[in-house]
């Protein structure tokens, strides 16, 4: 096989991957008329067509499936191999992807790596934030930081922080309207703010838990959002009900603007895990981020 030959069939499973060449391009570094130009021309030299195109999204053909099946596990492959090469640096370099939630990337994974990315200039961290289970093999992330209950039994997961307590909060204007609620099932007489999941399309259900019992209750509300930022905003504004993570809302508590209800009720959240696929995930910028993340989570057991 040609070089040439090689390059561009890399180039048409990272298209392929992402399905979409502007995505591929950025991880390409070329550009995307560049890009285009490659798999067009490859294209020509096989004679099928491996892209079908619309105005929106490319995806692989029945040929262009076949050649990602045969090549996309060779590829990550090089990916690994070249990452491994860091090693021979003086200093460790690379680009780590990862998938996380809003709450795990601001108390766990930012401060984690204000002192790693200080150190080492040449590693770059790019963090998507999705409440989705996202398939971190399918989607090219190197790991995904989630609670421990969400972690396939197929995955190496590292515990990286405490569990996690929750709150039931609502602002005193709220209050002024509603009547405390003295036990979960009298949720239903509030307006309750929900948090939507991407995965299944459903409401984020309430935890409780007394005397060794424990259920999740789905609550109604009239609003519904993706991000636990909003949420708080919202609680913030009197507009009802929401159901967060302490740290997240014990400033406001303190200064009396959000109530806390339902405290006996509350159980905490299993701790975040970062996760990934291979014990062969052992880069030398991917082994630093791991032990930047066990380092915090030791010390926070110890209370530093």
């Amino acid at each position: 096989m040609r070089r040439e030959d090689m390059a561009d069939l890399t180039a048409f499973v990272v298209v392929a991957e992402e399905r979409n060449f502007t995505r591929a391009a950025v991880a390409l570094g070329v550009s995307q008329s560049a890009l285009s130009q490659i798999v067009r021309r490859l294209e020509e030299r096989l004679g099928v067509r491996l892209l079908a195109r619309t105005t929106r999204s490319v995806a692989p053909t029945e040929a262009g499936e076949k050649i990602v099946r045969s090549l996309a596990p060779i590829v990550r492959e090089m990916d690994q191999s070249l990452a491994e090469l860091s090693e021979f640096r003086d200093k460790p370099v690379g680009t780590i992807r990862i998938t996380t939630v809003e709450h795990a990337a601001k108390t766990v994974l930012v401060p984690a790596l204000a002192g790693l990315v200080s150190n080492y200039p040449d590693i770059t961290v790019e963090t998507i934030i999705d409440y989705g289970l996202s398939d971190i093999v399918a989607d090219r992330f190197d790991a995904g930081i989630r609670l421990g209950e969400q972690v396939t039994k197929d995955m190496i997961a590292v515990r990286i922080s405490p569990d996690i307590p929750m709150a039931i909060v609502a602002s005193p204007d709220y209050f002024a309207r509603h009547p405390l609620p003295e036990k979960p099932e009298r949720l239903v007489d509030h307006r309750c703010i929900n948090l939507r999941l991407p995965t299944s399309g459903t409401l984020n259900a309430w935890r409780f838990a007394r005397d060794g019992r424990e259920m999740r209750v789905r609550v109604d509300g009239p609003l519904n959002f993706n991000s636990i930022e909003l949420i708080l905003d919202s609680a913030l504004g009197g507009l009802g009900l929401a159901h967060l993570p302490r740290d997240q809302v014990a400033g406001p508590i303190d200064d009396g603007r959000l109530v806390s209800v339902l405290d006996e009720w509350l159980p905490p959240l299993p701790g975040y895990h970062l996760y990934y696929p291979s014990r062969r995930q052992n880069s030398p910028a991917f082994k630093l981020l791991v032990e930047a993340l066990r380092t915090q989570a030791r010390d926070f057991a110890q209370g530093r």
